[in-house]
Order: structure tokens, then sequence, then C-alpha cells
């Protein structure tokens, strides 16, 4: 809307407001009439971010003959390996999921397929943009995953200050600003990029990610790294979730699964922010929130000053 463009948001509103300025069409995706106020109008783009594939099906059988471009928000988990970092876009991909409903998280990466395979069916190579897009992050993230290591140490749980991180040099992380991801689709679309690319941050080592958040943080305290194996045994969950250590990955079959290959989308005009800046955003909405909310990743403080003690311990 800043760079003058009219935006129309449709979806049910459960999950707040749409943004100031834009015209909102409410309506549930699984109702077959859903798109019966926007199917009459001519819409330069279209931009979907559904995992479900009957949901982009019927998009795309509604909304084909009225639009230019489609863009389509995939993942990164469309791939079928993930242990080999550097993943470029014609990578093997999952089995699409048979039918139209993704019931659980577990399929998330063949719904992506399927759906995909829909946008390109029915629009065309030519009128399709998809994003396969890695962790993103930033201010707004809900997920609690990019927040939780500028925070954890801008806030130790222990009384001397000490963070417990992995012990994972060989880890690679991606995180891709919120903001960068968004500005990058808007001028794809106005520039009419067409194709499918691996939308991700930069990979940098997972150490120096955890070193980025701790300068972001101020923080002076003990950093005690933990052996990975040690972690598992004390049932610390990899990547994200309750008692997690978020975007860590130990299982060699995920080491590659947050280290894909994104020049195709730099050379079409993705610019990403330094990785400091990302952090210390995201840091400065954390502290905003309420310090005793039930986080959706991470270790509790509790949780964390039991394993530094058992770390001690042993």
């Amino acid at each position: 809307m800043e760079l003058g463009h009219d935006v129309t948001c449709l979806a049910r509103g459960a999950s707040g407001d749409p943004p100031e300025g834009a015209v909102f069409v409410r309506a549930d995706r699984s109702d077959g009439a859903a798109y019966e106020q926007v199917a009459t109008e001519r819409w330069d783009g279209v931009v979907d971010v559904a995992r479900q594939p009957g949901q982009v099906r019927s998009a795309v059988q509604a909304l084909a003959g009225r639009t230019s471009l489609y863009v389509f928000v995939s993942s990164c988990s469309v791939y079928a390996d993930d242990s080999t970092p550097g993943q470029a876009e014609d990578g093997a991909l999952l089995a699409p999921l048979q039918g139209d409903v993704m019931e659980n998280m577990e399929s998330y990466g063949e719904a992506k397929v399927a759906c995909e395979q829909h946008v390109q069916r029915g629009m065309g190579r030519d009128r399709a943009l998809i994003a396969r897009v890695g962790l993103i992050g930033g201010p707004g993230d809900i997920f609690d995953r990019s927040g939780y290591w500028p925070l954890r140490f801008a806030r130790p749980a222990s009384e001397d200050g000490a963070v417990l991180v992995p012990d994972a040099p060989d880890l690679v992380a991606q995180v891709i600003d919120v903001r960068d991801l968004a500005a990058w689709i808007v001028d794809a679309a106005h520039r009419g990029v067409t194709g499918t690319f691996n939308v991700t941050g930069d990979s940098v080592p997972f150490l120096q990610h955890l070193e980025t958040a701790r300068a972001v943080a101020g923080h002076t305290g003990p950093v005690v790294r933990a052996d990975q194996r040690w972690l598992l045994s004390r049932g610390v969950q990899e990547w994200m979730g309750p008692r997690s250590l978020p975007l860590w990955l130990a299982d060699p079959d995920w080491l590659g699964g947050n280290a894909n290959d994104s020049t195709r989308a730099r050379r079409a005009g993705l610019v990403t922010r330094p990785l400091h800046e990302t952090l210390a955003d995201t840091l400065a909405w954390e502290q905003t929130r309420d310090p005793a909310r039930t986080r959706q990743a991470g270790l509790s403080d509790d949780e964390e000053r039991a394993l530094l003690a058992a770390l001690a311990r042993a």
C-alpha cells in the first residue's frame, strides 16, 4: 500500500485484523463459495500462503482467469533430501499429498508439493511464482524460534548469567527476516518474475548465529556448551517446540534442512538485511511481550537451570 498498490485480503479474520488501508474480504477457504466476492475483479497478482491443497486448487480454479500472476508461498520442506546443505531448486521433491486436506504437520512438506502442482497446472509456469521459503524470523515471530536466543542471552535463567547452548560446530543456520521476504514477494510480483526460488536468509554457522544473538543482547556471562548426545538423552528437542533449543539440528538426516541455496532468488532481486539487525529488532519486540507467557519454542527458565545443574554435576 505504501508503494501505491491496492491490496485486498481474503481470510477468515481469525488471526487478527488486516493491515490498515487494505480491503478485507471475510471468507473461509474451505467453503466452495469463498471466492465469489473477488472472482469478478481483475488482479495484477495473487499471493497465496495456504498449506491445504484443496484450498489452493479451488483458489486457482476461481482466479486463474482473473490474474496475470499467481505467487505461491511454499517451503523448503518440499525437498526429499534434508541431509545435504546447499539444496537448489532442482532437488528431488517429496511425493505430493494425495487428497485436499493436510491432517497434521507430519505431512506439511507433501502438502506444499501438492499445492505447488495445483498452481503450476492451473496457471502454467509462465504465470506462476513459487517461493520456497526457509525459516522465517524477525519481529512478530509468534513461533518463538528467531526470538529465543537473543532473549535468552538478554535474560539468562541462572544467577551467574550462564546460557546453555548446543555444541554443534558443523551446523548451518538460515533465518530470513519476514520484512525482507515480504519486500521481495511484492517487488518480484510487481516485476512479473516467474519460476521457482529458494527464498532464505544467509547461511551462517549456527555457532556464529548464537554469537550474533549474544552480541545484540549484550550478554557477558558464561556460555556453556553441551554435547548434542547429552542434550538428546536429557529429552531436549531439536528445532522447535516445548523443551527445545530452537534452530538446533543434531540428526544428520536434517543437517541440510535449514541450509538451502538461495542464489537464484538473490539474482532475482532478493536482498536480506544483516542478521544482527534482524535479531536486534526481534529482541526489542520480544521485550514488549509478557515474560510469564508460555513460549512456543525453547527451554523454560526452570528447564534451563536444571540442565545447567545436571551438566555441572556431570
